[in-house]
């Protein structure tokens, strides 16, 4: 391909409002262009970099028997109030109606298409395992679209699912799945780790998360570098840092606190420190109030409260449903003497004494409360962990950073098989649910990653493996035959060796079509120029900056054997 043929619109700055490395170098770079909020057009040299990583998927995939599918985007509403997600997915779907009237959607995700041709498809143990897969389009209701293609209404997944007899056909699946996706994405070049996550509206009985380490991440992710744990901060757990209380049996003191209303205001009136408070949080769950305890220095999960009231349906109390039940606005809230009001506490608050706490009196607070004998709670895990608490395995100060996530895998067990009645006939002929799994992989996201993991002040620099082309030849004058005899030769050659090549014949000085090969990323440029007259041309490689001066019939040789060397993946060849 000649880029003089090539639709490549590089700019010499990105808009304003491209906020990360990844959206301002696509941009920059002619990859995108976006056509309105969260929505992109893929360019061609985009395109070619998401059908190298399509490629590798596909590869991995069907390693593991994977059998591909292309399913609808456009789904009725029907299927998605058998599994009760039509409802729990809120405003993040995209809802519609056609011109009978009938409720539809754009598929966010598939579960319950799948499940549909499954039920009505295999009744028997013997046809099973099935793993199933799509490579697809997605679709979101993204309040607050940015980021580039972090954050968008509409992106590319590829989604697959097992369906075991039982739940150590799912581990095995779920296994395959998990080695299967450390293959993609070392093939890929990415540096990543898997983690343990939350399993959200998906639903089921765990999950892990691919995650590649980026400021330009919306997850916080909880890390141990001495033994190793990792996970989702929604699912995280660690150990509170050790608190000496009091030692004295006190009884609970009504103490006057006018207008101290937050934590760093009560420290600095009663000369306490956080860790000697209990945050008190109010939320609404299936319509009831439920009162939530953190130590003063702790915040509350969210994620780990769901879990604990086993219900989605909750929120924030709202300040005049909080006057209702605690006859106090916020800042005077606590658990003593109160009754009608679930109390659940976290687990830092279990054994503590003589602690501080609203008293669900406008300017008041108790002193000396102790949990378990002036009130009851129910305890949980429901803290952020934070970034020094000791690891809940080994008890060394862990990390907190953030991380973008790159893929997702779940064991959603029966969730979907229940309730859109996917049965099969066992061996002993009794019917049993399908168990199930869910593994899905952003694509934009892994152009995302490698960009933010790899770029430098002058560009994109890809790994190998998805780049979108393998080499640019950079022929330095297009009106030099000699020149243009050359670029044509090595150029022809390269192809026939199997290689993505462009050939820069554009009528640009030399220093425009160098800056332009390395913001689009291409790992290795070939520049013909004035040196071939003493039978020679340069090879730069731009991830190392290095560059090397060899005869032009060793050219070939010698970048086969750079692409080979170490440094980010130079093949997308699997790994023996």
């Amino acid at each position: 391909m000649k880029w003089s043929e090539t639709f490549i619109p590089t700019l010499r700055e990105a808009p304003s409002d491209a906020e990360f490395t990844s959206h301002h170098l696509l941009l920059r770079a002619g990859y995108i262009r976006q056509l309105g909020a969260g929505i992109y057009s893929y360019l061609p040299l985009a395109q070619r970099v998401i059908q190298r990583i399509t490629r590798i998927i596909r590869e991995e995939m069907d390693r593991i028997g994977g059998q591909e599918f292309y399913l609808p985007a456009l789904h009725p509403a029907e299927i998605w109030k058998e599994s009760g997600r039509w409802e729990i997915m809120g405003e993040n779907m995209f809802r519609l109606r056609d011109r009978y009237q009938r409720d539809l959607c754009l598929g966010m995700t598939h579960e319950e298409v799948f499940t549909t041709i499954i039920r009505d498809a295999v009744r028997s143990y013997k046809e099973l395992p099935q793993i199933w897969y799509q490579i697809q389009v997605k679709f979101r209701d993204e309040p607050r679209p940015k980021s580039g293609l972090l954050r968008v209404r509409q992106f590319l997944m590829k989604d697959s699912y097992s369906f075991d007899v039982d739940w150590n056909g799912l581990d095995r699946s779920y296994q395959k799945h998990h080695q299967a996706y450390c293959s993609i994405f070392e093939r890929c070049g990415l540096k990543y780790i898997a983690i343990q996550a939350h399993s959200g509206a998906m639903g089921g009985t765990g999950s892990e998360e691919f995650v590649v380490r980026s400021e330009a991440g919306e997850d916080l992710v909880v890390f141990c570098s001495t033994c190793g744990y990792a996970a989702n901060r929604e699912k995280a757990s660690t150990r509170a840092s050790r608190v000496v209380d009091t030692a004295q049996d006190l009884e609970p003191e009504l103490v006057h606190t006018p207008g101290q209303k937050t934590i760093a205001q009560l420290c600095e009136f009663l000369r306490i420190e956080p860790t000697h408070q209990m945050k008190s949080v109010v939320y609404m769950a299936d319509g009831k109030p439920v009162l939530v305890l953190v130590r003063g220095d702790c915040e509350v999960n969210e994620a780990k409260l769901e879990s604990a009231l086993g219900t989605q349906e909750f929120r924030p109390a709202h300040p005049d449903e909080i006057r209702q039940f605690f006859g106090a606005d916020p800042g005077s809230l606590g658990p003593y003497q109160l009754s009608g009001v679930k109390i659940l506490a976290d687990h830092s608050l279990r054994g503590r004494k003589n602690l501080v706490s609203g008293a669900n009196r406008d300017d008041y607070h108790y002193k000396n409360l102790t949990p378990g004998e002036d009130f009851r709670p129910e305890y949980f895990d429901l803290r952020n962990a934070e970034s020094g608490d000791p690891c809940s395995l080994c008890g060394k100060p862990v990390e907190v950073f953030r991380a973008m996530e790159v893929g997702h895998i779940f064991k959603l067990g029966l969730k979907y098989s229940e309730s859109m009645s996917a049965y099969v006939l066992n061996e002993a002929g009794r019917r049993i649910p399908l168990v199930m799994g869910s593994y899905g992989i952003g694509l934009e996201r892994i152009v995302c990653a490698a960009i933010e993991l790899y770029a430098d002040n002058d560009g994109i620099v890809w790994p190998q493996s998805i780049a979108p082309f393998d080499v640019v030849i950079s022929q330095v004058n297009s009106n030099d035959e000699e020149q243009t005899r050359v670029s044509a030769d090595l150029y022809s050659k390269l192809k026939d060796s199997g290689a993505e090549v462009i050939w820069d014949d554009r009528n640009e000085r030399p220093g425009v079509k160098f800056k332009d090969a390395d913001l689009i990323g291409i790992p290795y440029r070939i520049t013909v120029g004035n040196k071939i007259k003493h039978g020679k041309v340069e090879i730069f490689q731009r991830a190392q900056r290095t560059q090397h001066e060899v005869e032009i019939g060793a050219a070939l040789v010698t970048l086969s054997e750079m692409r080979g060397g170490h440094g980010i993946r130079s093949s997308s060849s699997p790994q023996s």
